[in-house]
């Protein structure tokens, strides 16, 4: 390996990874929480017209459910089919395009006239947001710094819940004033708001142009560089980078597909990312089931408990106030311990605040508070895998492990609220669904525990450049 012998020669990803973050840096995180936000705002979208929809279309409780299903489907398959393709066309391309899709699909919802043709658009829109997934999670992680990663990656998390909170807050307020379908519109107009935005502001992924060499490389390199206050790069080097396992090197120009085991799918599952790759999913897979539950059952399962239906409302509320502090509290925590380590202990947290939760239920204000914790946790732990998941792979396949994890834990996300409608309806209470979830939860946490010898380099002290 070449020694770098001065900056003008230096890696840019290694200035990034070692320098302060710059406030082109801070707008890059910032646009990528906001497009995070669409998917908060789109989940809830659907929720909150299911009301008068059902009533517009005459819908039973099971295509109501499909309907709701829809979008999350959507989401799943465009993170597993997207993934690889943003590999090979650059994260901001997989952006941009996923934005024009998922604006399509809202408006498109908007002007549906029956429940066949909204379901349709419903899987558009998210495979849309599968798509702006798989590139905004890798852009974040990859231009932060490696002492601010974590809170960086954990403020784009947070997106999801204020997109949530604020979006649905609208939603309602819109909804009475111009009727359901100015939701979607409303959901299209955001979209194509920040399509201009990532035009505009959005640079591609360092790393796949040293990967990946596309035309003018070495000009868009440096076109980055002085966006974020470095020096020129006067050749594409191969160095050792940023975010790669057990601190390989993530090596330029074709190198790199072939130190990663070749490029797409089949590289995820090869011997040198075969472990990983499992035990991500596996993460993914019960601690979004687990996230989903609580956040889409909570309310009503509240109230078969014995709280009034306010209260049940009030407490997925909690749930929201708490994710988007969790998410943040867990980017601070990673300033001093790693990310697995911090994810792990999220993850048991999580577990054991479930059981509490719906343990309290007689007092008010303590299963309430309570709330507020159970959505810390659980949101913490969707923040460390989006912090966890982009540096456990070389840059050559980043955003097919980023998109492949995501639509695994989305599968989960579906399969939450039809497992717990079955066990409802096999007459399982609402403890003995939480604590299974809890336990699912746990599952994560042993996942994560069996990760314990694949620390990544972006968790290790920083050294200094040769």
């Amino acid at each position: 390996m070449t020694a770098v012998t001065d900056r003008g020669s230096q890696d840019l990803r290694n200035r990034i990874e070692n320098s302060p973050m710059g406030l082109y840096q801070w707008v890059i995180i910032g646009i990528c929480t906001f497009l995070n936000a669409l998917d908060g705002y789109d989940v809830l979208a659907m929720a909150f017209t299911a009301t008068p929809v059902t009533e517009e279309f005459g819908l039973s409780a099971s295509v109501l459910g499909l309907l709701l299903s829809a979008g999350l489907v959507g989401m799943a398959v465009g993170s597993l089919t997207l993934g690889p393709v943003a590999d090979r066309i650059g994260r901001r391309n997989m952006t941009i395009l996923s934005l024009v899709v998922n604006a399509a699909g809202l408006f498109l919802s908007a002007t549906a006239s029956n429940a066949t043709e909204l379901g349709i658009w419903r899987i558009v829109t998210g495979l849309g947001i599968g798509g702006i997934l798989v590139g905004t999670n890798v852009l974040s992680a990859e231009y932060a710094n490696r002492k601010r990663r974590g809170l960086a990656v954990s403020i784009y998390a947070a997106g999801y819940g204020v997109g949530a909170s604020l979006g649905g807050t609208a939603a309602v307020w819109i909804m009475a004033e111009h009727g359901w379908r100015s939701v979607y519109t409303l959901g299209g107009v955001l979209t194509v708001f920040s399509l201009v935005l990532v035009i505009a502001l959005m640079p591609e992924s360092a790393s796949y142009l040293y990967a990946r060499r596309p035309n003018r490389a070495l000009e868009k390199i440096n076109a980055i560089a002085r966006r974020i206050g470095q020096e020129p790069v006067r050749e594409l080097t191969t160095t050792g980078t940023s975010l790669a396992p057990n601190g390989a090197d993530d090596p330029d120009h074709g190198t790199a597909a072939v130190k990663s085991g070749g490029r797409g799918i089949g590289a995820l599952l090869n011997a040198r990312n075969r472990r990983t790759t499992l035990l991500i999913w596996l993460a993914f897979f019960a601690i979004m089931f687990g996230f989903y539950f609580v956040n889409s059952w909570t309310p009503r399962l509240l109230n078969e408990s014995g709280l009034t239906q306010e209260q049940g409302v009030i407490g997925g509320i909690m749930l929201t106030l708490g994710g988007t502090i969790g998410s943040l509290l867990f980017g601070v925590l990673t300033a001093r311990w790693s990310t697995r380590s911090t994810l792990f202990w999220f993850t048991v947290g999580a577990s054991v605040a479930i059981v509490l939760f719906i343990s309290s239920t007689a007092v008010v204000s303590l299963v309430l508070a309570l709330g507020i914790v159970v959505g810390m946790l659980i949101n913490g732990c969707i923040a460390g895998l989006y912090v966890l998941t982009p540096q456990s792979y070389p840059a050559a396949v980043r955003s097919t492990g980023s998109g492949w994890a995501i639509g695994i834990g989305r599968a989960g996300a579906i399969l939450a609220p039809i497992v717990t409608g079955s066990l409802l309806d096999g007459g399982w209470t609402p403890q003995e669904v939480y604590i299974s979830v809890a336990v699912a939860v746990l599952v994560g946490s042993l996942a994560l525990w069996l990760m314990r010898g694949v620390d990544t380099e972006a968790n290790r002290p920083p050294e200094r450049n040769a």
